[in-house]
């Protein structure tokens, strides 16, 4: 992880001094996740796919090189589950389940085409985990905070000079929010992260 920090931190501040051409471009994004606790979800919120809204900011250097920051957040209602002899029963205990990450990204961007710009990254993210219900403890409820890797690759197409739409493939590793207890114990799954389907719209050039 600390690698990961250190290549970002690299990628932020050795900017050539014969070209400095930044673009500073907000976005806003909207994902599918499926977790990779996919038994886990299904059972507490009925489905592994969840929907992620956010945005952030998009700083591009010499339209090769880009730097993100994002934030993110998922919120929805489901029901407590236990595991018996292999298969998971409902409770009918509502609980609330959400996600917010704030992620930091670096890559290189390819050119092939005027308005085409294909890409790949990886970086980091903080990912804030929720889960609580009206009837339970503080033993049985999360919030908590884990750091996690990212690795990322999409395309970003220019609609036009000042607005371009991207799609792209993400995914996270986040370790240390689940498998510990619960019914992610029980099913072994310890992995938050997943891979998404993110698709943004790009306001600069």
């Amino acid at each position: 992880m600390k690698s990961l920090a250190s290549m970002l931190l690299v990628l932020a501040c050795s900017v050539p001094a014969a070209a400095q051409d930044l673009q500073f471009r907000p976005f806003g994004m909207f994902a599918l996740q499926k977790f990779a606790a996919s038994e886990t979800f299904d059972a507490v919120l009925g489905s592994a796919t969840q929907p992620f809204w956010g945005g952030g900011l998009n700083i591009t250097q010499d339209d090769r090189f880009y730097l993100e920051i994002s934030a993110s957040r998922f919120d929805k209602t489901g029901q407590r589950a236990f595991v018996n002899n292999g298969q998971t029963f409902p409770l009918g205990i509502p609980v609330q389940v959400s996600m917010t990450p704030f992620e930091f990204t670096a890559g290189y961007r390819f050119n092939p085409n005027p308005r085409f710009r294909p890409y790949v990254g990886g970086g980091v993210g903080a990912y804030h985990y929720e889960e609580s219900s009206e009837f339970s403890d503080d033993t049985e409820n999360l919030n908590v905070t884990h750091a996690g890797g990212i690795v990322e690759g999409g395309i970003e197409v220019r609609l036009h000079r000042w607005v371009g739409a991207a799609a792209d493939v993400h995914y996270t590793y986040v370790p240390g929010i689940l498998g510990d207890a619960g019914l992610s114990k029980d099913l072994d799954e310890k992995n938050a992260g997943g891979f998404s389907f993110r698709v943004k719209v790009i306001i600069g050039k």
